[in-house]
């Protein structure tokens, strides 16, 4: 295991890197209100929190991420461009893993920036790319927001289509939705026997539970509705998989995803602004024919990414997470924004990994 003082070293040499691009350096609370971000997060970081109750505040969590709080608190103070470094410990449950840390180091660099969102996903990315060129990782990209247009591409309910974004970040989910929703999945019986029944309440003995006969009646009525609406065209689904199954070097990636456009131009202004970010790319340096783009990556990670998104990785320690990782958030402004947005992207690093290759003879 490395230094935890080298590991703190680590993370104070990379934020002032950050700063020296311009970042304004911040300061998050370990202790963050639950009840307001930790739905944000998604499932994974909300069943690896450190959750814990306050009289006066409610509950309380340990800091698992510093995206989601130095948002609020730029949200908090308006909306304007502004670009922030920070470096400090996170706190996440490793349950399914002992040997990982369940406390380490972030060091991150996040951008607002209204006038050009290609051109500031380029930038962090690019200088990711930089400050960890000498680790000779492999990079990975993708893009949330063109699987978003194409699931708003479908032909079929917005009950369904808000279904299939919320899961969009749980592929086996995902999956069964789809299977489902174009008539592939029967119906499980029990269901089919509660929606068939004139009224599904009779004889149903009393009501236990958080939700009332009210609630209960209404989501029936949901099912029923849903029940009721016409398959997803198999011509539909063949086409999320096309996008979905797209995984090449980023200049076939733009061509195979420019030809499903032709046939679900609902994804085209995705498209365009993935060519947008690509020339982006290319002006700060990075050799885009070689950069892998593949449009599931990032489907596991922060629920508030929805557009680009990237990683970095070690390619000789395939048992080790993404050294940096991160990507864009638009919406996640506008859910703390009380009204106010503005385009966001950003990425941390984990300096203990950072270390730990160096120490090993990573590249330099």
């Amino acid at each position: 295991m490395a230094d935890p003082a080298a590991i703190r070293a680590e993370a104070m040499r990379l934020r002032g890197l950050f700063e020296a691009e311009g970042a304004t350096p911040v300061e998050t609370t370990i202790l963050q209100p639950a009840d307001v971000l930790l739905d944000l997060y998604g499932e994974d970081i909300r069943a690896r929190a450190y959750v814990t109750s306050d009289a006066l505040r409610g509950e309380q969590m340990l800091r698992p991420d510093f995206t989601v709080p130095v948002v609020q608190m730029h949200m908090a103070q308006g909306a304007e461009p502004a670009c922030y470094a920070y470096a400090g410990e996170v706190f996440r449950r490793q349950e399914d893993d002992p040997d990982r840390a369940n406390e380490y180091f972030q060091a991150g660099f996040e951008v607002f920036d209204r006038e050009n969102p290609a051109a500031a996903d380029a930038r962090v990315f690019a200088l990711f790319h930089r400050v960890l060129a000498p680790l000779g990782l492999r990079a990975a990209t993708g893009d949330i927001g063109i699987l978003m247009a194409a699931v708003e591409a479908l032909d079929t309910t917005q009950r369904r289509k808000a279904a299939l974004r919320r899961h969009i970040w749980r592929p086996r989910r995902f999956r069964a939705l789809i299977e489902r929703y174009s008539g592939r999945a029967p119906v499980p019986d029990a269901r089919a026997a509660l929606l068939a029944a004139a009224d599904p309440m009779a004889g149903a003995g009393p009501v236990i539970g958080l939700r009332s006969e009210a609630e209960i009646r209404a989501r029936i009525e949901v099912l029923r509705e849903d029940a009721a609406a016409p398959p997803i065209a198999a011509t539909q689904v063949a086409l999320i998989d096309a996008v979905l199954a797209v995984r090449e070097t980023c200049p076939n990636a733009l061509e195979r995803l420019r030809d499903i456009a032709v046939d679900m131009p609902g994804i085209a202004p995705a498209v365009d602004r993935l060519a947008q970010r690509l020339d982006a790319l290319a002006a700060q340096g990075i050799d885009i024919d070689r950069l892998e783009f593949e449009t599931s990556y990032g489907r596991t990670q922060m629920e508030y990414y929805d557009g680009f998104v990237f990683g970095f990785y070690a390619a000789s320690r395939p048992d080790l997470p993404p050294v940096a990782s991160g990507g864009r958030y638009d919406a996640l402004t506008r859910q703390l924004g009380g009204g106010r947005e503005i385009p966001a992207v950003g990425g941390v690093i984990r300096p203990g990994l950072t270390v730990a290759l160096a120490g090993t003879g990573a590249k330099r």
